[in-house]
């Protein structure tokens, strides 16, 4: 499936936090076409550490997010490696000077994208996975006038303190490799005995308990629980770059939709904000984005659906990686496209 990619300048940003970002950029791929009254798009965040390609399974034509109907943009959040982000920005903002990115403005950088480069005033659906998912609960409250519906799945509005620990854990297992050198490391020479064991970490959340008592690694080729740990786990974070992790992991640590000027942290009007079909779609098992929470917001959302994703997939249901789990979100997905608005 071919799609199109761009880059929008969005020229100098002042952020949330006080940091300006130089001549941000953000990255998105497009899939399908725009119609002549501009009325059929898709807005699809990428995820933590997530690249463009990572969101392509949940596309393709008698799909929900099908190209031949809609024109479906995916959106690279700063800190990726695509958008601005430590790896790519000049001096002297670039490494372990790249400025702290909220998510409210990776939310509003992206509403200028969408209006200023696309001239697009409606969108039928934002729809995300995890950190994705934060991002779609904030085009909710920030912009009820523009979104018709939204879909969070495996995600909060808001970052839990549980959450906020594992994340810790992730954080330490990789600022604790010499290597690292407080950011300062070469690009020939990144942390990754840091990056292998972020995936060490990462590999008893991402997934349930369920999980590997079925041994479901198997189906996906691997040999034995190290083969996947090594080649799954470890294989995934030696992709990134350490200072792209970490600025996404400080967005996503602090990732609240009421912590702005609108809202003023007020979380419980923020959640209220949100007046489209709200489709929240928790996994079943999930370690570190748990249906409770969910469960709680979506009693503060006045269209709230919600429904949780079976199966021991845990996070990861939300991932693309079980043809089980794909099917079930995109049923979802269809379901809330057809209702009228």
């Amino acid at each position: 499936m071919q799609g199109v990619e761009g880059t929008y300048t969005l020229g100098d940003v002042t952020l949330q936090r006080g940091g300006t970002l130089k001549d941000a950029k953000i990255f998105f791929k497009t899939f399908g076409a725009l119609n002549e009254d501009k009325s059929n798009a898709i807005l699809y965040p990428t995820w933590f550490t997530g690249f463009p390609e990572n969101n392509e399974w949940l596309i393709g034509e008698g799909m929900a997010l099908d190209p031949t109907k809609y024109f479906i943009i995916i959106v690279c959040a700063f800190g990726n490696g695509y958008s601005s982000s430590p790896s790519n920005t000049p001096e002297p903002y670039n490494a372990a000077r790249f400025p702290e990115v909220m998510l409210y403005d990776n939310v509003v950088c992206q509403h200028r994208l969408v209006t200023e480069h696309f001239g697009i005033s409606s969108l039928e659906l934002v729809v995300g996975w995890s950190m994705g998912a934060q991002q779609t609960y904030q085009w909710g409250c920030l912009y009820p006038e523009m979104v018709k519906r939204i879909a969070p799945f495996c995600g909060s509005a808001k970052t839990a303190p549980h959450n906020f620990v594992f994340l810790e854990g992730v954080k330490n297992a990789l600022i604790t490799d010499d290597a690292w050198k407080h950011g300062w490391y070469s690009p020939d020479a990144p942390p990754k005995k840091g990056l292998r064991a972020v995936g060490r970490v990462y590999a008893g959340w991402g997934l349930s308990q369920a999980f590997y008592r079925q041994e479901c690694w198997k189906q996906l080729n691997y040999a034995s629980l190290e083969d996947f740990l090594v080649g799954f786990w470890e294989g995934f974070f030696l992709q990134r770059d350490a200072n792209n992790l970490l600025a996404m992991l400080n967005t996503w640590q602090h990732a609240d939709i009421s912590n702005n000027p609108r809202f003023n942290g007020d979380f419980v009007a923020a959640l209220q904000a949100i007046t489209c079909p709200a489709l929240i779609l928790p996994a079943a098992i999930d370690l570190y984005f748990p249906p409770s929470d969910n469960a709680w917001e979506a009693q503060h959302i006045p269209k709230s659906i919600f429904k949780e994703i079976p199966g021991v997939w845990g996070h990861f249901a939300g991932g693309g990686l079980n043809a089980v789990d794909t099917a079930f979100i995109d049923q979802e997905l269809k379901a809330l496209l057809a209702m009228t608005v």
